[in-house]
């Protein structure tokens, strides 16, 4: 019976010990990989830099490092028996990290940033002290807004156009394009770099007023992959404009004035005569009818 018990005790060690034999030789030949192309988020989106173990072994039980060279303190997260190392973490990441524990089985160390700030982009490191294994990634993190497109000039012939994006980065270019889709020659386009390190741009195009046509001005940033449009409709024909008929208004008034004045003392000058002329009248009849009360009083006596 001892016997017995004895030779399942060692056929338990010599499993074990091939256990962990086949794993230490996974672990060998597992490779560290995260994506080689630069990750890309906006501003107040969450993130997931991915990294995995190839061939997938098992790093539940592991020591996975999410550092950021050049930061001070430069951890990032650190995952350890389970859990978060969150007194060696780095302020400004605090409640903003995490890894995705039940898939650590399966190799899966990437590790999720909510609400990513500007200050979040750059080369990230992940290490695996088990595998000896470390792989880099990179962030960038831009901020984009929509266009706003606003006439300053309009005369029968032509429109001039202002374009304006606030709330850009990196630094972005302003392009305007015809109804064909087409380059439009244009000024100068203005950027300013606000304290908060985003970007505002404006740019202006004259253009002919034409049958129908669509002009489009689009802002874009290469690096983020972003762009943004906005499209204003020009209607066909020659439209004037109001402004144009100001001198001709102005100077219909500047004759009409004194017309309206002659004709307003026209008007009194005759409305005085004319109260001239009741007076005399009542004058009159007065003095008549004192001369009849004088007479008859005459007669009497």
């Amino acid at each position: 019976m001892m016997e017995s018990l004895d030779i399942v005790f060692h056929l338990i060690v010599v499993y074990v010990l091939l256990l962990q034999s086949f794993g230490v030789f996974l672990a060998a030949q597992s490779e560290l990989i995260c994506s080689h192309q630069p990750i890309v988020a906006l501003a107040g989106n969450d993130v997931i830099l991915p990294c995995r173990l190839e061939p997938a072994i098992s790093a539940a039980d592991w020591r996975v490092e999410w550092t950021k060279p050049g930061l001070d303190p430069k951890n990032i997260h650190i995952h350890q028996d389970g859990r978060l190392e969150y007194w060696t973490q780095n302020p400004s990441y605090n409640f903003r990290t995490r890894v995705f524990v039940d898939e650590l089985e399966q190799g899966n160390v990437s590790m999720k940033i909510f609400s990513v700030k500007l200050s979040d982009k750059g080369k990230y490191r992940c290490y695996i002290h088990s595998v000896q294994e470390e792989a880099f990634i990179h962030l960038s993190v831009g901020s984009v807004s929509s266009p706003v497109i606003k006439v300053t000039a309009n005369t029968s012939r032509t429109l001039v156009l202002q374009c304006e994006s606030k709330g850009w980065h990196p630094e972005p270019e302003l392009l305007w394009l015809d109804g064909e889709g087409k380059l439009l020659s244009a000024g100068r386009t203005k950027t300013i770099r606000g304290p908060d390190d985003l970007y505002t741009v404006r740019g202006r195009v004259t253009v002919e007023k034409r049958h129908s046509n669509n002009f489009t001005c689009r802002v874009q940033q290469k690096i983020i992959n972003q762009t943004r449009e906005t499209q204003i409709h020009v209607p066909g024909g020659f439209i004037k404009d109001p402004s144009e008929d100001y001198p001709v208004i102005i100077g219909i008034l500047m004759l009409g004035i004194p017309f309206i004045l002659l004709l307003v003392v026209c008007l009194l000058c005759r409305l005085r005569s004319s109260k001239i002329s009741t007076s005399d009248e009542e004058i009159k009849s007065t003095t008549t009818q004192s001369s009849e009360l004088t007479t008859g009083d005459l007669t009497i006596y």
